[in-house]
């Protein structure tokens, strides 16, 4: 597979994107870490509170929220570069039609089927606005094209 096929982004886009959906996924991710703090608070030694389940567990989660938000960026911002995106009412069209696409049958699943908190509920919904439309509207506004990008 030729790198050739993949859009040219520029990578400070990706960087700063990559930073906001990090950060804005933590709406949801922010119990996990707050249970490692507690946890970590008790612990008599660092040793012990950097052995514990919820060291592991908020390690993981950000681990994977990183790697997660740097793709995440760049798909969104190839997105916008192929589509031609070069206004805010576009990159929120395009950040609203991801978004019904990466989380409604989620929230239908979650109030619906398992009945879940309806403020759980909330909260992801709140943390994938963030990360379609608030990710859309900031990479445009930063600019995600190189210099060697031509659109037709």
């Amino acid at each position: 597979m030729s790198v050739h096929y993949w859009p040219p982004v520029k990578p400070s886009a990706i960087a700063i994107g990559t930073v906001f959906t990090h950060v804005s996924s933590f709406v949801t991710s922010a119990p996990i870490f707050g249970a490692f703090f507690e946890r970590a608070k008790k612990a008599e030694t660092p040793e012990e509170a950097l052995k514990s389940q919820e060291a592991a567990s908020a390690a993981a989660i950000y681990g994977s929220s990183l790697f997660g938000s740097a793709l995440q960026t760049y798909g969104v911002s190839a997105l916008i570069n192929l589509t031609g995106t070069v206004t805010y009412q576009g990159a929120s069209y395009l950040g609203g039609l991801l978004f019904i696409i990466s989380s409604v049958p989620a929230v239908i699943n979650a109030t619906v089927i398992e009945k879940r908190p309806i403020e759980l509920v909330l909260a992801k919904v709140i943390s994938t606005l963030l990360e379609t439309i608030g990710l859309s509207l900031t990479l445009t506004w930063w600019g995600t094209r190189t210099n060697s990008l031509s659109l037709p």
